[in-house]
């Protein structure tokens, strides 16, 4: 049996360490899934983008009916514990951890039943982690990625805690050695296991829409606005399937990953990475490049900021 490390966490209210902390077996969360998440990037000891997490939190939780249980400043104390408390507990200053504040609400306590019971109390979990980001070898030559069919929900834009769908649909990717599984709903592109997917084609950037049958991850609006700064054509709207397996480039997107580029798809090299030279075929190409530099400085403009400080 695996022993879960003494890391800090916060539950209803207390901070205690992972091995100590306990919910009740009929907590819905644990029954019925019936619950949301949100994982929070933190660069130096700062939170990135952190009010557009805390958003979409809200958002999730109006979905769900669930009360959200704390107010943004006190989410924002909460978060800053946390990262503090994981700095103590690994022996390292703040502003010199990278790490994940991983944030889930569930409806709470009741007897099961598939109806939402009313007036329960939530329940509030909190941890942060270490992150792990993709080697400076997947950023030099890109990640392979599998397809398949989208076989989740279809209120795929609510970031629940119900994600059997999405453990089988990357398990497909680990079975085939690869790093995700790019996803098809009915012909058309929804997203990855647990990334967005960005097709680059002519020098734009195109993604599918803001709806239902994608989470939108905090990247989408950070992507858009980068983009925009870098002059790179953005648009969101149905990707076909055979757009996607043509693209100049592929790219995914999510916390840890930040912008990672794909440069092959079920065993076949990706657009050409430097356009107009052919025979190049499967290289991260320049949008990439341009992206991902743009992306390290904006997480070096909200992170130079000072840590939050701890209460």
């Amino acid at each position: 049996m695996s022993q879960l490390p003494a890391l800090p966490c916060y539950l209803n209210g207390a901070y205690t360490l992972l091995p100590d902390a306990r919910i009740s077996v009929m907590d819905r969360g644990f029954i019925f899934g019936d619950g949301i998440y949100e994982v929070v990037p933190v660069y130096a000891g700062q939170p990135f983008c952190l009010p557009e997490h805390l958003a979409r939190l809200q958002r999730s939780l109006d979905e769900l009916r669930v009360p959200n249980p704390l107010s943004d400043a006190q989410w924002r104390e909460l978060v800053a514990n946390l990262i503090a408390r994981y700095a103590d507990s690994t022996r390292a200053r703040p502003e010199n951890t990278d790490q994940l504040v991983y944030i889930q609400i569930t409806r709470g306590v009741a007897l099961r039943d598939h109806a939402m019971p009313a007036q329960i109390t939530p329940t509030v979990f909190a941890m942060s982690n270490r992150m792990s980001q993709p080697s400076a070898a997947q950023r030099a030559s890109g990640v392979a990625c599998v397809t398949a069919e989208d076989f989740r929900w279809e209120k795929a834009h609510i970031k629940s805690t119900s994600l059997l769908g999405s453990v089988f649909a990357r398990q497909i990717s680990v079975d085939a050695e690869a790093t995700e599984t790019v996803m098809f709903r009915s012909g058309y592109l929804s997203e990855a296991a647990s990334s967005n997917v960005w097709v680059v084609k002519d020098g734009a950037v195109y993604g599918p829409p803001r709806d239902n049958l994608v989470l939108e991850g905090i990247r989408y609006g950070l992507i858009e606005a980068l983009c925009r700064d870098l002059g790179i054509p953005f648009h969101l709207h149905r990707i076909a399937r055979d757009d996607v397996l043509h693209a100049d480039e592929l790219l995914l997107s999510s916390a840890t990953k930040e912008v990672l580029p794909v440069t092959r798809l079920d065993g076949q090299p990706v657009g050409t990475g430097v356009p107009g030279v052919p025979g190049v075929p499967g290289v991260p190409g320049p949008v990439y490049h341009a992206l991902y530099g743009a992306y390290q400085a904006a997480k070096a403009r909200q992170c130079a900021a000072p840590a939050p400080q701890p209460v």
